[in-house]
């Protein structure tokens, strides 16, 4: 019987999260499994990948073969490293002193670029919401200066509309004398006689 460490689908519509199992490779994938050994969100940043190590451990030194999501979850969770590292000690290329103190140093360099990735996320995160409020300012300023234009148009169209009332009607055709333009009476007598 040949076993694998796979992912078994669980989780609604377009909203999936997976339990890492250890199956027959001939059960279905959502089927019977032997044991469950973690689950896996990718839908949170990082993903949450919750894993007992030991056993995944025990299984990879049984013959397990992953699948290569699940090889991928293994090797960030640093489990094939340790299974190498087993592997050197069991050879006597170094000590398990040795091979655990490469593996604290690894997990430790990892989970520091962990936080880095994590850290920048946030910050893209954080600049896109801001570059979307300040496109979304520079809409609204813009809708601002237009509704002010045409109330201000409107205005004017309601001032001239009164002005237009107030002013007497004229027929067309009849001349209308310019009374601003009249001759004070004193200017008038002041004119020479003939």
């Amino acid at each position: 019987m040949s076993v694998k460490i796979r992912l078994q689908r669980l989780g609604r519509k377009k909203a999936p999260y997976y339990h890492i199992v250890v199956a027959d490779s001939r059960a279905p994938r959502d089927g019977k499994f032997i044991e469950n050994i973690g689950y896996y969100k990718p839908q949170t940043v990082p993903a949450t990948i919750e894993l007992d190590a030991n056993k995944a451990l025990s299984w990879l030194e049984k013959g397990a073969q992953p699948t290569d999501t699940c090889r991928a979850i293994l090797s960030y969770k640093g489990v094939l490293y340790q299974h190498h590292l087993n592997v050197g000690v069991k050879k006597g290329a170094m000590t398990a002193e040795q091979a655990t103190e490469k593996f604290e140093k690894w997990m430790s360099s990892k989970s520091t670029k962990v936080d880095a990735h994590v850290e920048k996320f946030k910050k893209t995160v954080s600049e896109k919401k801001a570059e979307a409020l300040a496109a979304e300012t520079k809409v609204k300023e813009a809708r601002a200066v237009r509704l002010a234009e045409k109330l201000k148009a409107e205005e004017d169209a309601k001032v001239a509309a009164a002005i237009a009332e107030s002013a007497p009607h004229v027929e067309e055709g009849t001349i209308v004398a310019d009374t601003s333009a009249e001759i004070p009476s004193d200017a008038a007598s002041e004119t020479p006689a003939e």
